[in-house]
């Protein structure tokens, strides 16, 4: 009986440290040290009607957000990256967001519903989010002026919180 106690607090032990260095991957923080410091991968866009390149946005800061009409956290964010857009614009930074919708119409009407400002296209496929690794949305990297993934956000941001203020005031004041 003592033997069997012994093995099951063991497991125990052992789960628990399993769910600790689990929660402790890169893969799995705020940040994800693994894609920081990579090279954004390009790909064509659409930026107020006109075909582009993402590559075409070097020398600015770019919030990559990838998003969907259907997804509650996605709505949720909408406002604080509309303030993040203002807040940046004029410093040579820029929301570019990434739509997964199908509906063509649904994404038309939560642009206007929602009074979407900054930049953004469709991209039914999600083959560009998975692409980039986007597992759920929002999915949002963050983009230096040299066209490197500085940051990835899991999940819904307050993106105009004084403390992600603060954070684009120090990558926007890199060179």
């Amino acid at each position: 009986m003592v033997m069997l106690r012994k093995a099951a607090a063991w497991g125990v032990a052992a789960f628990a440290a399993l769910v600790v260095v689990f929660f402790a991957r890169p893969m799995y923080r705020q940040g994800e040290p693994t894609v920081a410091g990579r090279t954004a991968q390009d790909f064509p866009t659409e930026i107020g009607g006109k075909p582009g390149r993402l590559s075409d946005l070097r020398g600015k800061v770019v919030v990559l957000n990838f998003w969907a009409t259907w997804c509650p956290p996605c709505v949720e964010e909408t406002p604080s990256l509309n303030k993040l857009q203002k807040y940046i614009e004029s410093r040579n930074g820029l929301v570019l967001g990434v739509s997964v919708d199908e509906d063509p119409a649904a994404y038309e009407k939560f642009l206007k519903d929602q009074g979407v400002i900054f930049p953004t296209f469709r991209e039914p496929t999600r083959k560009l989010a998975l692409d980039y690794g986007t597992p759920v949305y929002p999915d949002t990297y963050i983009i230096d002026r040299h066209g490197k993934i500085a940051r990835k956000f899991y999940g819904p941001q307050q993106w105009d919180s004084p403390e992600m203020l603060a954070y684009f005031d120090a990558i926007l004041g890199q060179s």
